[in-house]
C-alpha cells in the first residue's frame, strides 16, 4: 500500500467510527429527501453511491424504492454496508479509480468530501471517469465537497474530543493545495496511542467544472448547503455540485 493512501487506513481504524459516530441518519435522510425533490428523480431508477462508506446514504435512497449500488475501498465499510442488504440494495468492494458498471445508473451521487484523497490528478481524473461512465445518456452526477473559500476562513485549527473512553486529539491546517486534519488517538482502555493524518485537495468549482466537462459532465447548478440554498463562494459551508452527461 503506497504511504500516501492514508484513507485505506484510517478510514478502516475501528477509531474512525467511534470519531464520527454521530454522523446521523437524519442528516442523511434530510440531504437525500432534499436532492429526490430537487431532481425528481423516478421510481425504480438506478443510482450509484461512489464511497458509499457503510451505506448509510445508500439505505436512505433505497428505502423509497430506488435501486441503489454503493461502492466503497474501505473492506472494513463495505462489511458492515452488506448487512443493509436487500433486493434494491447492493454493495461492492471496490476502487473508484477503476471501471465500474458502464452506462448502467440514471443517477450518481459521492457525498460528505469523498474525493479529492488521491496523490495525483490522474487518479482523480480516473475516479471521476469512473463515474461518468457508469451512467446511462442524460445522467445526472452530484458531488458533495467542502467549500474551499469558507473552509480556510472556518478551519478550527485544534478540539479534543473524547468518546468510549477514547481520546481524540484533533490538528487542523492548510497548505496551498491541501487541507489536513491530524487525529492523535489515545485509548485508555487498550493504552493504545496512535495517528492518522486526513488530507483533502483544495478543489474549487473551477476545478471541478474542468474535472467533469472532461468526462462529458456539464454543471447544471451549485448548491452551498444540505438543505440546498444557493452556493455563494464566501459563504456557504459546502459546494453541492449537479452536473449531467450528455446524450
Amino acid at each position: 500500500m503506497h504511504a500516501d493512501e492514508w484513507f485505506k487506513i484510517w478510514f478502516s481504524s475501528p477509531y474512525y467510527d467511534i470519531l464520527y459516530k454521530k454522523r446521523d441518519k437524519e442528516e442523511a435522510e434530510r440531504l437525500i429527501d432534499a436532492l429526490v425533490n430537487y431532481l425528481e428523480i423516478p421510481q425504480h431508477s438506478f443510482i450509484l453511491d461512489a464511497a458509499c462508506g457503510k451505506g448509510r446514504h445508500s439505505v436512505a435512497f433505497a428505502a423509497k424504492g430506488f435501486d441503489v449500488t454503493g461502492i466503497d475501498i474501505c473492506v472494513a465499510a463495505i462489511t458492515e454496508a452488506k448487512k443493509y442488504e436487500s433486493e434494491n440494495l447492493h454493495f461492492y468492494l471496490h476502487d473508484m479509480r477503476l471501471p465500474f458498471y458502464i452506462n448502467y445508473f440514471n443517477y450518481a451521487f459521492n457525498f460528505f468530501t469523498s474525493f479529492g484523497y488521491f496523490r495525483t490528478m490522474r487518479e482523480h481524473n480516473d475516479a471521476m471517469r469512473t463515474i461518468a461512465q457508469s451512467l446511462r445518456p442524460n445522467g445526472v452526477f452530484t458531488i458533495d465537497y467542502l467549500n474551499v473559500d469558507y473552509t480556510e476562513k472556518n478551519l478550527s485549527p485544534s478540539d479534543t474530543i473524547e468518546a468510549d473512553d477514547v481520546l481524540f486529539e484533533i490538528e487542523r491546517w492548510f497548505d496551498d493545495a491541501y487541507f489536513y486534519k491530524r487525529i492523535n488517538v489515545t485509548d485508555k482502555q487498550k493504552n493504545i496511542h496512535e495517528s492518522f493524518t486526513e488530507r483533502v485537495e483544495k478543489f474549487t468549482l473551477k476545478d471541478f467544472t474542468n474535472m467533469l466537462s472532461l468526462q462529458g459532465l456539464q454543471i447544471e447548478n451549485v448548491f452551498g448547503d444540505y438543505d440546498l440554498h444557493q452556493y455563494d463562494e464566501k459563504e456557504s459551508a459546502r459546494m453541492i455540485i449537479v452536473a449531467g452527461k450528455a446524450h
